[in-house]
């Protein structure tokens, strides 16, 4: 075996590995996991007493930028606030009053 393959050899690995792992890094939270994101942002504020998500993701635009978002709310005393959580990345996008 020659240098030159081996060389070749190692280059084509590490390059199938860079990709395997970008691709794997692209995968979705779980939406409970989501959840969890989001009721640990939202009782920095005040306590929770409910919650709710739905468990699939759908696209959302804002800013002329397209998101996969899980939909979901928490219920405090008497307060009840909609959320938008990126499936990718775990990011708060939005919140409302409900």
């Amino acid at each position: 075996m020659s240098w030159k393959n081996f060389f070749a050899g190692v280059t084509v690995g590490f390059a199938a590995a860079y990709v395997v792992k970008t691709l794997l890094n692209k995968q979705m939270i779980s939406s409970e996991k989501a959840l969890s994101l989001a009721k640990t942002a939202f009782q920095q504020y005040a306590p929770i007493s409910g919650s709710w998500i739905q468990t699939k993701p759908e696209p959302y635009k804002k800013n002329n930028i397209v998101y996969t978002v899980y939909k979901g709310g928490v219920c405090r005393g008497d307060e009840q606030h909609e959320f938008l959580i990126d499936a990718y990345t775990g990011t708060i996008i939005e919140t409302r009053p409900i």
